[in-house]
């Protein structure tokens, strides 16, 4: 465990700085003026509003109901900086193969990364430095709670770059936790960076009794889990304890990230994949249509209907009424005549 005060830093500490942008002298002496930054921080935020992930979508939020994401937005325009979006998320497949195709990206993660590169393009037709996403992977901080081994996790980040190359998502870059801790095992840095970030489990209770939002990322966390558990030869109420007290862990977890990511990138707009509210400092963001709120390509495979619209669906279920088509000689979705 690292000594009480210790940082956690990454290996290109000083490479991330440049990420995140620094103002020119040009962009100094041409800075543009309050009006203009409010009106293209509301615009900016316009853009993603059609996309938010909500916890609570009867809400009809405007630009205004964000103060904290305008301001952050404004921060980024003032200096004539690039903006970097911050999404923990994409961390591996689900170990279920009856929700997946594979332990590998497929079509699920090709459409929403594509949609976020779009996202970011849109961006930068109405502001000029334009904006980056960076996808921080975060399947190695939980991997052990969540039974996948770390070499599928490494598989599946590496092909995850591999594809974004490919595709040609300019907009689009990755962090995961090899970036830190240089060579150290993956358990001791996940034991590092939850000592140093990662709420207590008492602190995370009491949230889970007093804060909704917490209770349904908690009761979510843990179906999942369940749902993902193969090869349990215990009782169905053994089987759910485990996962109630994993899911704690996952929280602690994925917190602990969350820490990390604001420490390497101490300016960003922190995106999320889960449900969020209005006004609070993550903003959640939808990858693809789903009537599911919890649902993401990692705990799903697609499915492309004859309309033209792709669904996220168990695979198992995708499989009775779809076709499996194959990408680059892997699976990649099912489609329907």
């Amino acid at each position: 465990m690292p000594p009480a005060g210790t940082t956690v830093t990454s290996d290109s500490q000083a490479d991330s700085n440049e990420s995140t942008g620094t103002a020119t002298e040009d962009h100094r002496s041409t800075a543009p003026d309050q009006q203009t930054v409010a009106r293209l921080s509301a615009e900016i935020l316009d853009l993603l509003l059609p996309h938010r992930r909500a916890s609570d979508p009867d809400a009809d939020a405007i630009p205004a109901d964000f103060p904290l994401q305008l301001e952050q937005l404004a921060d980024f325009i003032t200096a004539g900086d690039q903006i970097l979006f911050t999404l923990p998320g994409f961390p591996c497949k689900s170990p279920n193969l009856a929700k997946v195709l594979s332990h590998l990206p497929d079509e699920g993660e090709r459409l929403s990364l594509t949609f976020l590169n779009r996202l970011a393009e849109e961006i930068g037709k109405i502001y000029e430095p334009g904006a980056k996403i960076l996808i921080c992977s975060d399947g190695h901080i939980f991997g052990d709670l969540i039974h996948v081994p770390d070499d599928h996790i490494d598989q599946y980040s590496d092909e995850l770059s591999a594809l974004i190359e490919r595709e040609g998502l300019t907009n689009l870059d990755t962090f995961d936790l090899r970036a830190v801790l240089g060579d150290l095992p993956f358990d001791e840095k996940r034991a590092r960076v939850h000592a140093q970030y990662a709420p207590t489990k008492e602190e995370l209770r009491e949230q889970v009794l007093t804060d909704e939002e917490t209770a349904k990322l908690y009761r979510g966390i843990t179906r999942f889990l369940t749902e993902d558990t193969f090869g349990w030869t215990g009782t169905k109420s053994a089987l759910q304890k485990d996962c109630r007290q994993r899911a704690y862990g996952v929280i602690q977890r994925s917190r602990a990230w969350g820490d990390l990511i604001a420490e390497q990138h101490p300016r960003s707009f922190r995106l999320s994949i889960h449900p969020q509210k209005v006004g609070v400092l993550k903003f959640g963001i939808r990858l693809l249509e789903h009537t599911d709120m919890w649902m993401t390509p990692w705990h799903s495979s697609v499915l492309h209907r004859p309309d033209g619209e792709w669904e996220l669906i168990r695979s198992a279920e995708a499989a009775k009424v779809g076709r499996l088509v194959e990408r680059n000689g892997r699976p990649s979705h099912y489609e329907t005549s």
